[in-house]
């Protein structure tokens, strides 16, 4: 797979399987975007701190999808549970379109939200596993960073959605949810392209299968390049076996790989802090402080948006070439610095809604960066064997530790009105970014252009 020219296979599959994160993206940025529509008396009539738990219980959600599903990936293939768990996801958002109070659509978001947890596990292990190893980096954060294409996308909607000249007030957030439903559908449609990874089938003794899938791959590469194929090079000896017991996988994770495992916690869980903290309640931000109208809430993402898309695209090739553990410094540095000042400029009152916004942009054009590369560490540096399940539970532990609590303890901060409360929950997303980033530099690993055997090798190979 690492000899392989880019080509139109690879976009597709890029496209199949990333757009996933579009769809997360969506998903928050509804929310976040109707978070003030939801709280009108005619529609559901919730609180700040409803809104924070709803946010809450779709973490819930995709930590256990994630550590459910990232179990199932690794034991039953990547293919197959990518298309479950779309589904999942496809019927939760239908389903939270028709809530009729809190508990319900708290209820939807949790089953939405564990068919995107399923969803990290499956998606990011075959993405890494089909990609070169050259420009896999680089293609890993822009995946991940498609994230915020969905949120511009969401953002936009909500401008829609929210014009009550066009929707009636308890109309439009919900066919937001639809949108959702309709876009996943589609989605499911093109995953039919996507292989099974070479490298699991490998692994897990259904050699022809993999040898056939393989053929197949390079059948498409050559067709779209209209190249000749360099010859593949090097050998690895393996003893595949069907299935792998748990307790192999977590000595692998807890103790041959423990310093790998204590420092994707760190950064998953500091970038779950940031980013759960802020997005989910940044809507109530602009309408509590700064009196944006709610239907104007979306208007103020759209920059936003952009600022975590670019991130990924400008600053991912640096990943492949300046390095993992110099960047993710840089990223994660950086997000945390410029955090801390706004936090304190946000405390003394000196933002108005469009510069506290302008803030949140770049702030986010590293923090983007940065998160994505937590997923790209997560995903290289174990056994294949254990992949799917070690980026689940590092997701599943990061977003528990850094994430579920973070919506529901700002959507209080917010709701009891105190600047300087808010600023020192800032402050501590500030301190875990940075501590996040120096341990990078000092623990993390060279991954950049090698082969993902190179980085971790496979738990079936020889003595």
């Amino acid at each position: 797979m690492d000899r392989l020219p880019w080509s139109r296979f690879h976009l597709l599959v890029v496209l199949a399987l990333g757009v996933t994160w579009a769809l997360d993206g969506l998903e928050v940025t509804i929310i976040g975007g109707l978070g003030p529509r939801l709280q009108d008396k005619a529609t559901l009539g919730l609180s700040e701190a409803d809104i924070g738990a709803l946010a809450s219980a779709y973490l819930i959600g995709a930590v256990g999808g994630a550590l459910g599903f990232g179990w199932l990936t690794d034991r039953y293939g990547r293919r197959l549970i990518f298309f479950v768990t779309l589904g999942i996801y496809v019927a939760g958002v239908l389903f939270s379109a028709f809530a009729w109070d809190f508990w319900s659509l708290a209820a939807f978001r949790l089953l939405t939200g564990i068919g995107i947890g399923g969803e990290y596990a499956a998606v990011n292990s075959a993405i890494d596993e089909l990609m070169p190893a050259r420009l896999r980096g680089r293609i890993a954060l822009i995946v991940n960073g498609s994230f915020w294409a969905g949120a511009a996308v969401g953002s936009v909607a909500t401008i829609v959605l929210l014009d009550p000249a066009i929707f009636g007030l308890d109309v439009g957030w919900r066919l937001g949810f639809g949108v959702g439903a309709a876009l996943g559908l589609m989605i499911l449609l093109t995953r039919r392209f996507v292989p099974e990874s070479p490298r699991w089938l490998a692994s897990h003794d259904r050699i022809a299968e993999g040898e056939a899938v393989m053929a197949e791959i390079e059948r498409r590469v050559q067709q779209d390049t209209g190249e000749r194929l360099p010859p593949a090079e090097g050998r690895l000896t393996i003893h595949p076996q069907r299935h792998f017991g748990l307790g192999v996988i977590f000595r692998a994770m807890f103790r041959q790989y423990r310093s790998r495992s204590l420092l994707v916690l760190l950064l998953m869980a500091a970038q779950a802090f940031l980013y759960n903290a802020i997005f989910f309640t940044y809507g109530l931000v602009l309408a509590r402080f700064y009196g944006v109208p709610p239907a104007h809430v979306g208007l103020y993402l759209i920059p936003f948006a952009i600022g975590n898309v670019l991130g990924p695209i400008v600053l991912g090739p640096f990943f492949d070439s300046v390095g993992r553990r110099k960047m993710i410094l840089l990223s994660y540095g950086l997000a945390g610095v410029l955090l801390l000042g706004t936090g304190w400029l946000f405390a003394v009152g000196v933002l108005t809604a469009v510069t506290q916004t302008a803030a949140w942009c770049v702030i986010f054009f590293f923090a983007s960066a940065a998160a994505s590369a937590a997923y790209l560490t997560a995903s290289e540096v174990f056994p294949l064997e254990v992949r799917a399940l070690a980026i689940a539970a590092f997701y599943a532990l990061g977003t528990a530790i850094g994430g579920v609590l973070a919506p529901y303890l700002f959507g209080l901060l917010i709701g009891a009105g105190d600047p300087w409360a808010i600023f020192w929950g800032y402050a501590g997303a500030a301190v875990l970014m940075i501590v996040a980033g120096v341990a990078a530099l000092l623990y993390g690993v060279d991954a950049e252009g090698r082969s993902l055997e190179e980085v971790a090798a496979p738990l079936s190979q020889a003595a």
